[in-house]
């Protein structure tokens, strides 16, 4: 059933990477794919530089790469092209040999060989976005730069185990390969060998990255398999979550770790924060003059797991292997170390004192606290922000909220993936999600950092991704430690928020992919843009800003503005290209120089300057002054917080029978609490009473329980959706958020409805006037209001 479910997923995830035309586009499943990879780990970055790059002759192929941000690891992305197709048959996307993927790995490999000897620098056209790269691999700096070379096959294949009656998943590990390489330095040969590491994402990962909520993907470093060594350790501690074990490990193990894993090794908070320049200069110094002493001068690192493999010898204790692990202090420790061997200084000499905490009989949740206070509290030297990545965070929690209660004076709702795998798991269990939420109106916690930040003046920010930019947004949401400076969520951040997203998808709609695209660069280009449009509004000295209200007005750019913006695309396009101190344009515009140089040059000042630009300014920009008024005139109404509502309207929709045939068919896989916690929402459906937050809480681990391990269930259960509760909960909040808008009366206008539903005989039409009250007071209706709605709406109907 597994098998079935992974065909399934891959179905949408086709569908989601369809262009204008109906077709799977590659690029477009390869971006599909990357924030699944960013969330386990594997990248530090859902972006990629797309260079699509194919020679059937010598059979070479790769669709994208990137740079870690530690600067010494190639990331290169090959999507499986033949695996693509929508209307493939099942068979022929089972694989469960591991020829069929060796073979599209050697594309990619045989590339990479060829790059690095130049082979390839004299077959490229100049306009090949592959070209930069190739040039790089060829020359001195990048064979000396990089380190390891990582294979990333993207194939919408399930990889399965044929013995047995029924195919199971199955996982291949692919043997990494060493290529021997030399350059110049300092007029000496140098002699290195190039990691080959590569990695297979198929049907089987996605699918598990999505149903775990994005949860990273459990590091296991076997110390013994894959390093020759057994860590001797002293236990320190045994208590009822945790064992703590005090070591001293070689350098040389360490900087092995790191050319292998990179920043995967870190905790994603020290990842966020550190800035890898190569190795800090403390710890070089030492590393070079007094290695013997680096154990007294350094405080060693601290690492976390949830499973270790050890075994005991005359009377000693060692480590042979870790499962989870990350180091949560010392970071920049590891990554100096690897940086200094790098730069040609022995470290046999340096041992490093290391303290490993393994959680045990712990949730995820209680993991993650666990690893978010050790990470808080063991890093005493470099200060690392304790604000949470995660999704529980509060201010993403605020958003979600307002994401389910406020609707655009068009009518449009959007959708905030605050969880990875939210959204899917909706699309399987049935019902409206995809026609009430298109594509052009979801996005996940990871977009939202970018669309934000690209309203500012770091546009080279946002083009890093990952990590970085999406702490930058959770701190400027956050504030300082003192909550000094922060933000706000209430419905005017919401609604602006909402207009810097428009604003972001429209010129990337704009700017266009493939071979109708204004060129190769889009996501630096689009966030650039609209960073110039900051510049000269918000981030001015004029005393002007944007008025981002007229977009949520709209819901869309005017054709001025997007004519606009998009004639300032092909500009910054061509900017890019002239300033950029690199022929590597999408690794370039990731530096603050490109944007100074850019931002101040006489170009954009030209741009700015010209009648049309000041006809835009002077109709979409208000004083600072009217903007303060106009949200101080709005922030007077209380706003109610519709969410606990909705998330009761899509329980009652489903149906007391759903659930009392889901309770049904698990029943002999949960337990009788469980059990009980079902009966009582079926009694609150069959009652009209609200299910409270406690019981919304379990529901929504209930389904996500039943998706992670049984997704047939919801095949078995045949069950229409009652579609009157959503009726009825648009109803009232269409209503509401319209007097919100025109500012008018709330009470007044709830009045109205009563009078037109009691024109038509319904019977409970002074439930308008109750609703109406309780959202003048910032209340929420109960499910009961609701039910009363529903029935004026079918007498309506009726009539």
């Amino acid at each position: 059933m597994e098998i079935e479910e992974f065909l399934k997923f891959r179905k949408n995830l086709l569908k989601e990477a369809c262009d204008s035309e109906g077709f799977v586009n590659q690029n477009q499943f390869m971006t599909q794919t990357l924030p699944l990879m960013y969330d386990a780990k594997l990248i530090d970055s859902e972006e990629c530089n797309e260079s699509y790059y194919v020679y059937n002759e010598d059979n070479l192929k790769i669709n994208g790469y990137a740079v870690n941000d530690s600067g010494e690891r190639l990331q290169l992305f090959l999507v499986d092209e033949a695996k693509i197709d929508l209307a493939a048959k099942a068979e022929n996307l089972s694989i469960s040999t591991k020829a069929y993927y060796e073979s599209q790995f050697k594309r990619a490999t045989r590339f990479v060989n060829k790059a690095i000897k130049g082979h390839l620098n004299d077959e490229l056209q100049l306009s090949s976005p592959v070209r930069a790269l190739v040039a790089k691999m060829a020359s001195a700096e990048g064979t000396e730069q990089f380190d390891v070379v990582e294979v990333f096959l993207i194939s919408a294949t399930a990889t399965i185990e044929t013995r047995g009656s029924t195919p199971q998943p199955k996982k291949f590990d692919f043997e990494d390969e060493e290529l021997s390489v030399s350059f110049s330095k300092n007029r000496s040969k140098v002699v290195k060998n190039v990691l080959i590491i590569k990695r297979l994402i198929d049907l089987n990962f996605l699918y598990n990255v999505e149903i775990s909520r994005g949860q990273r993907e459990a590091l296991v470093i076997d110390f013994e398999k894959d390093f020759n060594y057994r860590i001797e350790a002293i236990k320190a501690a045994d208590e009822e979550h945790f064992e703590s074990y005090l070591c001293v490990l070689p350098a040389t193990i360490l900087a092995d770790l790191y050319r292998k894993y990179s920043t995967r090794l870190l905790e994603k908070n020290v990842r966020s924060f550190l800035q890898f320049k190569g190795a800090n200069a403390g710890i070089r110094e030492t590393i070079r003059l007094t290695p013997e002493k680096f154990i007294a001068f350094n405080n060693g690192i601290t690492i976390t797991s949830t499973g270790k493999t050890t075994l005991e010898k005359e009377g000693k204790v060692y480590i042979s292997s870790l499962t989870d692990f990350q180091i949560v202090n010392g970071g920049q420790t590891t990554a100096s170390i690897f940086f200094t061997r790098k730069d040609g200084f022995s470290i046999e000499k340096v041992r490093v004192m290391a303290k490993i905490n393994v959680a045990k009989n712990v949730t995820e949740e209680g993991l993650d606290d666990l690893i978010s206070k050790i990470s808080r509290y063991s890093n005493s030297q470099t200060k690392v922000s304790t604000v949470d990545l995660g999704s529980r965070n509060p201010q993403l929690t605020k958003i979600k909220a307002l994401s389910d209660s406020v609707m655009m004076p068009s009518g449009k709702k959007w959708f905030f993936e605050k969880s990875k795998g939210e959204f899917s798991t909706l699309l399987r269990m049935g019902g409206k999600a995809e026609k009430d939420y298109p594509k052009d109106v979801r996005f996940s916690k990871e977009q939202l950092g970018k669309y934000f930040t690209a309203w500012g003046d770091q546009p080279y920010v946002v083009k890093k991704g990952g990590d970085k930019v999406f702490k930058y947004f959770i701190d400027a949401l956050s504030g300082d430690e003192n909550g000094k400076g922060k933000l706000d969520i209430d419905r005017n951040f919401y609604e602006m928020l909402i207009s810097k997203v428009i604003i972001f998808k429209k010129l990337e709609d704009n700017y266009g992919q493939g071979k109708n695209a204004i060129g190769q660069i889009r996501s630096a280009v689009v966030p650039y843009s609209i960073s110039i449009l900051y510049k000269f509004t918000d981030g001015s000295k004029n005393g002007i800003v944007f008025d981002l209200s007229k977009i949520w007005l709209k819901g869309t750019l005017e054709d001025d503005l997007s004519t606009f913006m998009s004639e300032m695309m092909i500009l910054m396009n061509n900017l890019i290209k002239k300033y950029a101190l690199s022929d590597d344009l999408g690794e370039y515009s990731k530096r603050k120089e490109l944007w100074d140089n850019i931002s101040q040059s006489s170009e954009i000042t030209n741009y700015m300057e010209s009648s049309n630009a000041q006809k835009i300014l002077e109709k979409y920009t208000i004083t600072k002054e009217a903007l303060k008024a106009k949200l101080n005139k709005k922030s007077k109404q209380k706003f109610a917080d519709l969410a606990t509502l909705k998330h009761n309207v899509l329980i009652f929709s489903r149906t007391a029978d759903y659930y009392k045939k889901l309770g049904l068919i698990i029943s002999g896989q949960i337990s009788q609490s469980q059990r009980n916690k079902i009966d009582h929402i079926i009694n609150c459906i069959v009652n009209k009473n609200d299910i409270t937050d406690e019981y919304l809480s379990f529901e929504n681990e209930l389904i996500h329980l039943v998706r992670s391990t049984n997704p047939e269930t919801f095949d078995k259960i045949e069950i229409s959706m009652d579609e009157s509760w959503q009726a009825s909960f648009d109803l009232i909040t269409s209503i509401y958020n319209n007097c919100l808008e025109q500012s008018e009366n709330i009470l007044s206008s709830f009045q109205r409805q009563r009078e037109i539903v009691k024109a038509k005989g319904a019977k409970f039409y002074s439930v308008y006037d109750e609703i109406g009250k309780l959202l003048n007071e910032g209340k929420s209706p109960s499910i009961k209001h609701l039910f009363s709605v529903r029935s004026t709406l079918n007498k309506s109907m009726d009539a």
